[in-house]
């Protein structure tokens, strides 16, 4: 468990192909209101929720069925005194077989205790991985 960085663990019975597949439909289980790409290495997209929380990814790293990296080149969070705490962020996902089962390892590098939105923001990554991306996961349906 990494203690530095908000990490959270699930596992889910299907392939990692399909974690894969999941994990880069963002608007099936994160938010719709995404402009831009984030299926290709280099792809930006921009991520809304209301006028809470907008910020912009970059996907810098891709490797088929096992990693994902976004780097946050953008953000505003509007319920914190810095509004740019998650830039120069990096958003992970590892994917793992574990025997017949696939482990998804989600990390927030930056996401850190000490950070004012690390409470809110954590609780909702957590709800976000291990609610509609693991819903998403196993029954193929959007969860957003």
């Amino acid at each position: 468990m990494d203690k530095e960085n908000f990490s959270i663990s699930i596992t889910t019975d299907a392939p990692p192909q399909a974690v894969f597949d999941g994990i880069n439909h963002v608007t099936a289980w994160w938010t719709k209101d995404l402009e831009g790409n984030s299926q290709n290495l280099g792809d930006t997209f921009r991520v809304q929720f209301g006028d809470v929380h907008v910020s912009t990814q970059k996907l810098i790293e891709l490797k088929p069925f096992e990693k994902i990296v976004w780097l946050v080149t953008d953000s505003k969070i509007n319920f914190v005194d810095n509004k740019q705490e998650w830039e120069g962020t990096q958003i992970v996902f590892d994917i793992s077989p574990k025997e017949d089962q696939t482990e998804i390892r989600f990390t927030h590098v930056g996401l850190k205790p000490d950070l004012q939105c690390y409470g809110a923001c954590s609780n909702a990554w957590g709800g976000y991985i291990a609610g509609s991306l693991l819903r998403l996961i196993s029954t193929g349906e959007n969860q957003t």
